[in-house]
């Protein structure tokens, strides 16, 4: 351990954190409080530095004309244009929420679109190489989410509409979010007791 300095800071803070959320005492409860607000202050600034990052790369990618460089100003311009817009009309102005709302929306509908595509694909490939029961259930499943979710070009069918797509949305769906939250705590819950106890050291402690 080349930096008992910073692995001992990293356990301690974490523990007065840890410590704020079990132990009703106003000292404990102070003390979590601002070190979060200071996490908050640093992940921040993490943000900014990688941004900075992001636009010196481009930049650079620019000065040198490589290859899909339009790309590159494309995406300087957009972020150049979006921060002005943000510094003089503000993040809560309700014409500037509009267009990043406009933006944003599609390409996620995008990126699930493509998302359930790939799926459909890999359950095909799967299909073809393995046939078993679970490779068929999981390709019926997947299907029926298809039929059950997607809106039909030619023909709406009622048993789709008013049994299958309300049950898909409330049981599966539910529950599929569930367990990706709870794998989501435990491998948060995991990292923090990995350092907590000086097994990782992210900070730089090696």
């Amino acid at each position: 351990m080349k930096r008992p300095l910073a692995t001992a800071f990293a356990i301690a803070f974490g523990l007065i954190v840890l410590l704020g959320y079990f132990i009703p005492l106003p000292f404990f409860a102070y003390l979590r409080q601002e070190l979060i607000l200071w996490a908050i202050i640093l992940a921040a600034f993490g943000v900014l530095v990688g941004v900075a990052n992001l636009l010196a790369v481009h930049l650079e990618k620019i000065r040198r004309r490589q290859p899909g460089y339009i790309y590159s100003l494309l995406l300087v311009l957009s972020l150049v244009i979006t921060a002005a817009f943000g510094f003089l009309l503000g993040p809560q102005n309700p014409g500037l929420r509009q267009a990043v709302e406009t933006i944003i929306v599609p390409v996620e509908a995008s990126l699930m679109a493509i998302l359930t595509v790939t799926l459909v694909y890999a359950c095909i490939r799967l299909f073809r190489r393995r046939l078993d029961m679970m490779t068929i259930v999981f390709l019926a499943t997947a299907w029926l989410v298809l039929l059950g979710t997607t809106p039909l070009p030619f023909a709406e069918v009622s048993v789709l509409n008013y049994l299958l797509r309300p049950w898909l949305i409330h049981v599966p769906a539910v529950a599929g979010a569930r367990g990706l939250l709870i794998g989501i705590a435990l491998g948060t819950l995991l990292t923090g007791l990995r350092v907590l106890l000086g097994a990782d050291r992210p900070y730089g402690g090696k």
